[in-house]
C-alpha cells in the first residue's frame, strides 16, 4: 500500500496532543482528537463546533471526510452533524468537528477525546453532458423506498 504524505500544521491550542492516527493497521479512518481547553458539555439536542488543533494541506484530487465514531454514536448518541463533512484540498483553516448530542444524557467532551474519524479519499471532478433522455434502467424513476424493504430477486430466499 502506498502512503500519501500530507502537510499538517499543529495550532497552538493543539500542542501536546497526538496527531491524527489509525487505531489499527487496517483502519480506514484516523482518529481526530478534541483540542478543547476546558471540558465542554453537550446537553441532549445541543450541537457544538469542536476544535481539532490542526490544519492540513491536502494534495489536489483528494478530500478528507470527517465521519462519526461508531462507539460514540451507539453508547452516547453523539454524531457528526454534517456527516460526512468534507475538507477540500484548498482549505487551510483548522479542522473543526460539528458534534451533536442525539442522546438522552449530557455528554462531556474533554481535551484529547477521540471525537471523530477522518478518511482521506480521492475524488473526481465531473462534467455535464446535457441530453434529451436518459438510458433506461430496471429501477427507472422509482424514488425513495421504491426498491422495497428487502430485495426479492429470482433465486433469492424470501423471508
Amino acid at each position: 500500500m502506498t502512503q500519501l504524505v500530507i502537510a499538517l500544521k499543529r495550532l497552538p491550542h493543539g500542542g501536546g496532543l497526538p496527531l491524527p492516527d489509525y487505531a489499527t493497521e487496517h483502519s480506514a479512518g484516523m482518529d481526530i482528537l478534541a483540542a478543547v481547553e476546558t471540558d465542554m458539555t453537550l446537553e441532549p439536542g445541543a450541537r457544538a463546533l469542536i476544535p481539532s488543533g490542526i490544519a492540513i494541506a491536502l494534495p489536489s484530487g483528494f478530500e478528507a471526510q470527517v465521519r462519526p465514531r461508531s462507539g460514540l454514536a451507539l453508547k452516547h448518541g453523539i454524531t457528526v452533524l454534517n456527516a460526512p463533512g468534507t475538507i477540500d484540498a484548498d482549505y487551510r483553516g483548522e479542522i473543526g468537528v460539528i458534534l451533536i448530542n442525539l442522546g438522552q444524557e449530557p455528554f462531556t467532551v474533554s481535551r484529547g477525546d477521540r471525537i471523530a474519524q477522518m478518511v482521506i479519499a480521492p475524488h473526481t471532478h465531473a462534467a455535464w453532458r446535457p441530453v434529451e433522455a436518459l438510458s433506461a434502467s430496471v429501477r427507472g424513476e422509482g424514488g425513495f423506498g421504491s426498491t422495497g424493504p428487502r430485495q426479492e430477486r429470482e433465486g433469492a430466499v424470501s423471508a
